[in-house]
């Protein structure tokens, strides 16, 4: 399971299964255990903005402090998603 970084942010490590790159971009956040069971799902636009496609057991405030993070970072995020996928941003075909 690839990190987008090495830290956590809001207590969650952001990453992407290496198996689910046939997907558009998308950030999984989980806290200690990096697998979809539990984690939230964001899929990413192209502007940075997100859509939640599951929140895990995150809480609305967890969620709001990530998605403004992956806002900020999106780009240097996609870097990383792009080294392992030929997929784009969610609703880019």
């Amino acid at each position: 399971m690839p990190k987008y970084f090495q830290f956590m942010v809001a207590g969650y490590y952001l990453y992407f299964s290496s198996f689910g790159v046939i997907e558009c971009m998308h950030v999984h956040a989980s806290d200690t255990k990096l697998t979809e069971s539990g984690s939230a799902k964001f899929f990413v636009k192209a502007n940075g903005d997100t859509t939640l496609e599951r929140q895990g057991r995150l809480t609305a405030k967890e969620i709001s402090i990530i998605q403004k993070f992956i806002k900020k970072n999106y780009r240097e995020m996609y870097l990383k998603w792009k080294e392992y996928s030929t997929e784009d941003f969610y609703g880019r075909s």
